[in-house]
């Protein structure tokens, strides 16, 4: 089952499910250093930004999932995903000393997702 098929099955119970979805969450320290392979020690500010936008890209695949219209809707839901973190993720990789623009943040994003699709690959290979 894909990343988004279980989303989809979530998706039926929203508050319960957000939760649930939380579970197959990369730890974030693990997502920083696949992302962020340089800094180190690393900064409360990177986990945060990182957080953040893992919990918001989380959130946005389960919104699409359901409504059942997640299919080919790739560029809104980046586009979802940066409205909610931009700004805030920008700040704080300043305040850690990574100077990101829209595109830079946008490329973090796209990683974060493809990093929880091959979470979800993984796992569903190991049940099998």
């Amino acid at each position: 089952m894909s990343f988004i098929g279980v989303l989809e099955a979530i998706g039926k119970g929203f508050a319960k499910g957000l939760k649930w979805a939380l579970a197959y969450a990369v730890p974030v320290e693990k997502l920083v250093m696949l992302l962020f392979p340089s800094a180190a020690p690393i900064a409360v500010e990177i986990l945060d930004a990182t957080t953040l936008i893992q919990n918001a890209v989380l959130l946005i695949e389960q919104k699409y999932a359901a409504s059942g219209a997640q299919s080919g809707t790739g560029p809104q839901k980046l586009a979802e995903v940066l409205l909610l973190t931009e700004r805030t993720v920008a700040t704080l990789l300043a305040k850690a000393g990574i100077i990101a623009d829209s595109n830079y943040i946008a490329s973090i994003v796209s990683a974060v997702v493809a990093i929880l699709n091959v979470q979800q690959m993984q796992a569903s290979a190991i049940k099998a």
